[in-house]
């Protein structure tokens, strides 16, 4: 994130926020780099989905996983071509305690 966009936000390297949009929201960490443009945000993918609910299909990722984040559209019905890399968020500090991040648990098996 750019500094300048963090310090709007009131957010500091390492604070841990919340990624949102009308599709989803995750967690990440703030990492502070002025390279990245002014109001833009990179998150990396390869994140295991672990919602903060299992049972609730709309639960916030805690592990960080921007899928929850994207529409799953192709670009056309010619190209297919994956939509994910580029969507609107907003981003506020996260307050709450943070969870226990999961992902690398099996699930129960019944």
């Amino acid at each position: 994130m750019n500094p300048a966009d963090a310090r709007a936000r009131g957010l500091l390297q390492g604070d841990i926020v919340r990624v949102f949009n009308d599709r989803g929201a995750c967690l990440a960490g703030v990492v502070l780099d002025a390279a990245v443009r002014p109001q833009v945000v990179q998150l990396s993918t390869g994140a295991w989905f672990d919602p903060a609910d299992p049972a609730d299909p709309d639960a916030m990722c805690v592990h960080g996983n921007p899928n929850v984040l994207t529409d799953d559209v192709g670009t056309s019905s010619l190209a297919r071509g994956c939509t994910g890399a580029h969507v609107l968020v907003e981003v506020e500090k996260f307050t709450a305690a943070a969870p226990p991040v999961r992902a690398h648990q099996p699930p129960l098996v019944r």
